[in-house]
């Protein structure tokens, strides 16, 4: 079953790959901190958030903005029913109805600070950012954040889920291997057969790289939902397919009411609310 599994992965992403040519452990944290609150008021209602210590960079560029009133006034310009609401955006103050927003920052980026065990859960506070594309460090957004709302999951979607992100990991020594130089022959065969949509051929030759890509994914960390994850994302629910991709850095303490609230208003184009959802200001309490 692994095989074949391995095996269509290698045949579903042959062609493209062809032209184109983390450990779980928690780091222990400095509990004699307090965690820093900052209380969001909007149009909605009262959110308050809790800063994690474990994301230094990211909590101190959020109070220094708090403090600076940068988010007084901004709009939750993006907001998905069952997914998230985003703001953050400067641009948002004095934007017109209609008018598309998300790409305002205070100039500049925050070096990513992803961990396993600060993960999307109903209510998690994360960092926007751009695409892989052009930001393959995965750094963040200087001030555009979002508040995670999401579904409950169950246990079978779950491990569906991580089969994908696993299948991916493969996927991507699969690419790199096939794309060395010292593999040129061994490509050539696979395009020859992948153009003569020899499947048996493909099947046969997959099997002699698949070892080379065990061998390797086994010395990498693997990709795995933890029991803490597992059991967040079955209760209160969350967006586990975020994990791993944006920096989570804070979480609704109080006021995951007002988060269900948000999510729940009608929307427009680039799913802004049809009617603003402003954030009048946001104080640091304690």
């Amino acid at each position: 079953m692994k095989i074949k599994i391995l095996q269509t992965l290698i045949f579903s992403v042959a062609a493209t790959l062809f032209i184109d040519g983390c450990k779980t452990s928690k780091p222990s944290s400095n509990t004699m901190n307090a965690e820093t609150k900052i209380l969001i008021k909007t149009t909605k209602g009262n959110i308050t958030v809790k800063l994690y210590n474990e994301t230094p960079l990211t909590r101190d560029n959020f109070i220094k903005l708090v403090k600076e009133k940068f988010y007084d006034s901004t709009l939750f310009h993006r907001v998905i029913q069952g997914f998230m609401i985003q703001g953050g955006d400067p641009t948002s103050k004095k934007a017109a109805h209609g008018v598309m927003l998300g790409n305002g920052d205070p100039g500049y980026t925050v070096p990513a600070e992803i961990r396993p065990d600060l993960f999307h859960k109903k209510g998690a506070l994360a960092c926007a950012r751009t695409g892989d594309d052009v930001n393959p460090t995965k750094a963040s957004s200087g001030s555009q954040f979002y508040i995670a709302q999401g579904k409950v999951y169950s246990d079978a979607e779950l491990t569906q889920m991580e089969q994908r992100v696993q299948m991916s990991d493969k996927q991507k020594i699969f690419s790199a291997l096939i794309n060395k130089p010292e593999n040129a022959e061994l490509k050539a065969t696979f395009i020859r057969y992948q153009n003569e949509s020899n499947i048996d051929s493909l099947r046969a030759l997959a099997a002699t790289i698949e070892p080379q890509i065990d061998t390797i994914y086994a010395k990498s960390p693997h990709f795995a939902y933890t029991a803490e994850q597992r059991k967040a994302y079955t209760t209160i629910g969350g967006v586990p397919h975020l994990d791993g991709e944006y920096t989570v850095f804070g979480e609704v303490v109080d006021g995951l009411n007002i988060v269900d609230s948000i999510a729940a208003v009608k929307t427009g184009p680039a799913d802004r609310p049809v009617q603003d959802v402003r954030i009048l200001d946001m104080e640091i309490v304690k």
